[in-house]
């Protein structure tokens, strides 16, 4: 914390939590982090025993998760991204695809499911984007087409987290083609089912321990049981959700640039140049002054959004804002941690380096920040 104020959105059951999970980290996760991102991959017992610890499926009630709600997920996003734990996909899993299940799903599908996400056996993923289709989901080429009780299934997914080690994922498909996004369904489709396939991990800059994968169906034949929803009704389900995934982005945010600012004010203040240290240069005191000013700004509207959204009044115009500043202004601030590091940034065991390249995505994944700018700009 960057003072000892407590935070509105959080009661003393978050806070106390909070201990639970940041013990977790630093014995759990932490130690193993960059094998890793050497892997490509988190293995599953993490996630097993991460749902042992009621770190999965926070927000959902029991027996589909642990009881809680949104200021105890947050939690979890924060402690991850305090040490940048950015191979673990716990916040695609539990605050993104176990929410769909439990909002849209039917009691069988629920049942069958969500209490094994919540212990960690069985990961979530969701398939949305295409080679052809990024941030325009409406754009989505991928078809399930109703052959008495299967749709067949038949389509390729791209950059899809989880992606190897899910064992169901959400696939967004056209059921009308000739509806455009008024003929969007998303499907369940579990692992095992034939027609479905992975292809090799995608290497890339940044998230390099998170598995991210290209999926192909063809002619995968998923039960009609496994429809989630209404037929056609996808597009509004994605609409309605897409608010929280965008929040999740902007409290990663905010945690990491508080996180890495701590860090670079111990670093400068013992790091010596020319007879003084770092931090003594008027230059440093004044970067890392506008930074504490601006995550002080970014901190009390990112909480505010927590506050709304916890109250279930949080609007998608809002969330694009708090994804967009938050972003933006990691991107920025990391990148002057970064050059206060000087040439010791450059190197891996000081972590901002690897801080800086993740922090990147942010501008690009849960809708680009092009597209948050033209949400917030309908509402001008």
């Amino acid at each position: 914390m960057m003072d000892d104020t407590k935070r509105a959105p959080f009661r003393d059951d978050h806070e106390e939590f909070r201990t639970q999970v940041r013990r977790f980290v630093e014995r759990e996760i932490k130690p193993f982090h960059a094998d890793w991102e050497d892997q490509g991959i988190v293995p599953p017992s993490l996630w097993r025993r991460a749902g042992e610890e009621g770190l999965l499926n926070c927000m959902l009630p029991e027996p589909y998760g642990q009881g809680g709600d949104f200021g105890h997920s947050a939690v979890v996003i924060e402690e991850l991204a305090r040490v940048n734990a950015s191979a673990l996909g716990f916040s695609v899993h539990s605050e993104i695809v176990s929410p769909y299940l439990h909002a849209y799903g039917t009691e069988e599908q629920k049942q069958r499911w969500l209490p094994k996400m919540a212990r960690g056996e069985m990961i979530g993923a969701i398939a949305m984007t295409e080679p052809g289709a990024g941030s325009d989901v409406k754009a989505v080429r991928t078809t399930a087409r109703r052959e008495g009780d299967h749709f067949i299934l038949n389509g390729q997914k791209t950059f899809i987290s989880n992606g190897h080690n899910a064992g169901i994922v959400i696939v967004v498909a056209k059921t009308d083609p000739e509806l455009g996004a008024k003929g969007i369904s998303l499907l369940c489709v579990e692992d095992g089912t034939p027609g479905f396939g992975r292809g090799k991990r995608l290497k890339k800059i940044g998230l390099r321990g998170q598995d991210t994968a290209e999926l192909y169906f063809e002619n995968a034949r998923i039960p009609a049981a496994n429809l989630l929803g209404e037929e056609n009704r996808g597009f509004a389900y994605l609409m309605h959700e897409l608010a929280q995934e965008r929040l999740i982005i902007g409290v990663r945010a905010a945690a990491s640039i508080e996180s890495f600012l701590e860090r670079t004010i111990a670093y400068t203040r013992g790091r010596k140049a020319f007879g003084q240290s770092v931090f003594d240069y008027q230059n440093t005191r004044f970067k890392l002054a506008e930074a504490k000013a601006q995550l002080t700004m970014l901190r009390t509207f990112v909480d505010d959004c927590i506050a709304r959204h916890l109250r279930g009044e949080l609007t998608p115009e809002r969330a694009a804002m708090a994804k967009l500043n938050g972003s933006e202004m990691q991107n920025r601030l990391l990148d002057d941690f970064l050059q206060l590091h000087g040439g010791y940034g450059f190197m891996s065991e000081y972590e901002i380096g690897g801080a800086w390249i993740d922090a990147r995505v942010g501008r690009i994944y849960g809708g680009s920040n092009e597209i948050m700018k033209e949400i917030v700009a309908r509402g001008l």
